[in-house]
């Protein structure tokens, strides 16, 4: 690989793979060591084409869910069937790995824009802004950046766009699924938050079972299925449609309604 080699983002890929194996190399333990990941279906990762797969999930912590991902993605390739031992893994990453990620939250800090260097797709959400709802029309760069990083590689989003569960799965994911027509892989993760802060960067306890189920790729006709048919086969697919609240604990849900609490009260004192 060329030291000036780029991706379709102006990133130097030298760069990147260095970012990725620092970052990855400083976050191992927090999977395999503080708590323990349990993986399941990790060998799918394996036969999936070198682009044009969309990775579609819940959402739990800001930047915990997708450092996972990146750990288990390139486990997968170097032959690790739902384990991520031994961190040599990430000597020779996969470099065309991107995600969806807000602006505002990619620009809040060193460390976020750090993180944005390994493989961020950052938007300009329509719904919310520095803790308001909005009403904003879609930036169509964002967009074409989507599938520009579709056609270069694999892109990871979180379809509610929120860390709070059980929120609506967000339209724009099911328009781009029915126009550019990637692979669909939904991915089901549990435990970040209890082991995280919302953030997920710090620790807030140890020893939890965390968990992340790939499964297998979506059945979708593009032409023929509609926007609300792919939202609620999404909403199946990552475990959010409404009929899952049963299944969910109570407490967890109490300490997600606090926290949502507790943001509300401080963006008003701010």
């Amino acid at each position: 690989m060329g030291l000036f080699k780029t991706n379709p983002f102006g990133h130097y890929l030298f760069l990147k793979k260095w970012v990725i194996r620092i970052i990855g190399t400083l976050t191992h333990r927090r999977f395999r060591g503080f708590n323990e990941l349990q993986i399941e279906g990790s060998d799918i990762i394996k036969n999936l084409p070198e682009s044009n797969v969309l990775f579609i999930s819940n959402h739990q912590t800001y930047f915990a869910d997708v450092v996972a991902m990146f750990h288990v993605f390139n486990a997968s390739l170097s032959n690790r069937d739902d384990n991520i031992k031994n961190v040599g893994y990430l000597w020779h990453p996969k470099l065309n790995i991107y995600y969806v990620a807000a602006k505002e939250t990619m620009k809040s800090g060193l460390l976020p824009k750090i993180l944005a260097y390994a493989g961020s797709i950052s938007i300009e959400r329509t719904w919310r802004a520095d803790g308001k709802d909005v009403q904003r029309q879609v930036k169509m760069s964002d967009i074409s950046n989507i599938k520009k990083a579709l056609d270069d590689g694999w892109v990871i989003t979180f379809p509610q766009g929120t860390t709070t569960p059980f929120k609506p799965i967000r339209k724009g994911t099911a328009h781009i699924i029915k126009h550019y027509k990637p692979i669909v892989v939904p991915i089901v993760i549990d435990g970040f938050r209890r082991s995280f802060d919302k953030k997920g960067i710090r620790v807030k306890k140890k020893n939890i079972l965390q968990s992340m189920e790939i499964k297998e790729p979506l059945e979708i006709d593009y032409e023929n299925e509609s926007i609300a048919e792919i939202v609620e086969k999404i909403e199946y697919a990552i475990e959010q449609h409404p009929s899952f609240l049963k299944v969910i604990p109570q407490e967890e849900l109490e300490e997600q309604e606090r926290l949502n609490e507790k943001r509300r009260w401080s963006y008003k004192e701010s």
